[in-house]
């Protein structure tokens, strides 16, 4: 009796995990600005928060992990997928990355969506907008906001915006071509600009330090779409006391390339913690 308890238990779990499979959708990634012209392309701000992908009935973070959010937020979002970013304010990311990964309604009312894209709609990106704008007419939601989208003149304009963003404190911008279709992966036609570009890698192992650090954390490897390497500065005492797990996602910062396609000068700047469901307690 108890073999087949446990076979039917095994089973229940397989169709979670292979139901939870197929719900995960592939997210549109932005690569980063390296001097590609710019013409015909438009401009936005790049928001500091958690992705947030709401796929016609849930808010999911890029990991495909469902948020806990409140019914009063989400009561009034469309029928159909948008993709944003959930945000309240420059300078807030740790705020906004703690209201999403509790399972209590704390502060989800300081929170939006802030939408960049309808994935699923016809036409360029302005036509893709509109429909959740003409959607939003008839239904508003106190909790959805389009990201305006600012046709880009040259890239002294771009240079300029990006300028202007920096001085209010904000992360950077985001440059991307309107007539390109939502493309689920990382894609070459929406690109980040910053003064210090920053990416997220996979911690794959911890390296003791040595001196002053000896007994605590050196460096960590790490591995993203450039490979492998390491990250060694950046970390604050703390850090070094308890590192970044492997497996977990960190943010780095960096200053170009070396001629291997590795990052330059990468820097520590904190653990991605988007996933809901790892705030537990």
């Amino acid at each position: 009796m108890w073999r087949v308890y446990v076979t039917c238990i095994l089973a229940w779990f397989c169709i979670i995990n292979e139901a939870a499979a197929n719900s995960k959708r592939n997210l549109m990634l932005l690569d980063v600005y390296q001097g590609q012209p710019l013409d015909g392309w438009v401009m936005s701000e790049k928001l500091d928060g958690v992705r947030g992908f709401w796929d016609g009935k849930q808010l999911l973070s890029r990991g495909g992990n469902r948020f806990n959010t409140p019914d009063y937020f989400i009561q009034d979002f469309p029928p159909f997928a948008i993709d944003g970013e959930l945000f309240s304010q420059r300078g807030e990311f740790e705020k906004i990355s703690s209201i999403t990964r509790t399972f209590d309604d704390i502060g989800w009312q300081q929170l939006k969506l802030y939408v960049f894209d309808v994935p699923d709609a016809e036409g360029d990106l302005s036509q893709r907008l509109q429909q959740l704008a003409d959607y939003l007419r008839q239904n508003p939601s106190a909790y959805i906001e389009i990201i305006p989208q600012i046709p880009i003149q040259n890239r002294r304009h771009a240079e300029d915006f990006l300028a202007e963003i920096e001085r209010l404190g904000g992360e950077g911008i985001v440059v991307r071509n309107p007539h390109m279709p939502y493309q689920q992966q990382r894609s070459s036609q929406i690109l980040k600009f910053k003064t210090s570009q920053d990416e997220e890698c996979r911690v794959i192992a911890h390296h003791e330090g040595k001196g002053q650090f000896s007994g605590k954390l050196g460096a960590v490897s790490c591995q993203n779409q450039r490979g492998v390497f390491k990250i060694g500065s950046g970390f604050k005492l703390l850090d070094r006391q308890n590192p970044p797990p492997i497996g977990s996602l960190i943010t780095y910062q960096y200053r170009g390339l070396t001629k291997n396609g590795k990052p330059r000068f990468a820097t520590f700047l904190r653990i991605r913690n988007d996933n809901p469901e790892k705030i537990a307690e």
